[in-house]
């Protein structure tokens, strides 16, 4: 199918026919569906108010008209969540602030000191963050694995910021010293929040685990996961010339 064709480009085995035609009626399945909209929704959003900080803080015009485009398609990610939210007669708002808490203990423990840290938190930080949501995404219906996977597809500025933390190492080597280390808390931090996520919601850890009708992740599925997690990190650093 589509939906598995983007998802193996995406390094996710997803299963074939999974889910039931009439999975999204399960008040469990449900539930952890609308938990991750309401957590992409919300991580979308505060994505954009992110960014828009970081523009703030870019050396020249044309970064900081770079980072805004950066913003601005996080922004239609967010509309295409919230759409669906409604969609399924869910109050988008209600949903999403159920993460407030998690979402801003994050971002005030990764406040990046200036642009360049802002750029590699919005490429690896939200990188790392995407590749464990498109991991869920695989137990997921059909037409809601689509839209995950959509709104996951990246941001389109990914050779952006790659050229920009190449050109500032070029200019300063000390300068990826010091990016290396930010790259390496950022993993560190996003796959906690990642974790704590899933672990503070029932529905949603159904959804990755699974059950009789859904199959999902045993122990060592879970391993592999993390095992993907972390070499799609070091791929990223690598592409910024980062030591991992």
């Amino acid at each position: 199918s589509i939906e598995r064709e983007a998802a193996l480009r995406c390094g996710v085995m997803a299963p074939e026919d999974t889910t039931t035609p009439n999975e999204i009626d399960d008040p469990v399945y449900r539930t952890g569906m609308i938990e991750l909209l309401g957590v992409l929704a919300y991580g979308e959003i505060t994505a954009c108010e992110r960014l828009a900080e970081d523009a703030k803080m870019a050396p020249d015009l044309q970064t900081r008209v770079e980072i805004t485009a950066m913003e601005a398609s996080e922004f239609r990610h967010f509309v295409q969540l919230r759409d669906r939210l409604v969609e399924l007669g869910e109050d988008p708002y209600a949903v999403m602030t159920t993460f407030t808490d998690t979402f801003d203990r994050f971002h005030h423990q990764t406040a990046p000191a200036d642009w360049l840290e802002g750029l590699v938190k919005a490429y690896v930080g939200d990188g790392l963050a995407a590749d464990f949501y498109r991991e869920i995404a695989a137990y997921l219906d059909a037409d809601t694995r689509a839209l995950v996977l959509e709104t996951l597809s990246g941001t389109g500025s990914s050779e952006f910021v790659i050229d920009a933390v190449r050109r500032a190492i070029e200019d300063d080597p000390k300068v990826g010293g010091r990016l290396a280390l930010w790259g390496r808390r950022l993993m560190g931090e996003a796959l906690s929040q990642a974790q704590m996520v899933v672990a503070e919601r029932d529905a949603l850890s159904a959804v990755l685990v699974g059950g009789v009708d859904h199959p999902g992740m045993d122990l060592a599925g879970i391993g592999r996961m993390f095992t993907r997690l972390t070499e799609g990190h070091a791929a990223r650093m690598e592409k910024l010339g980062l030591a991992a």
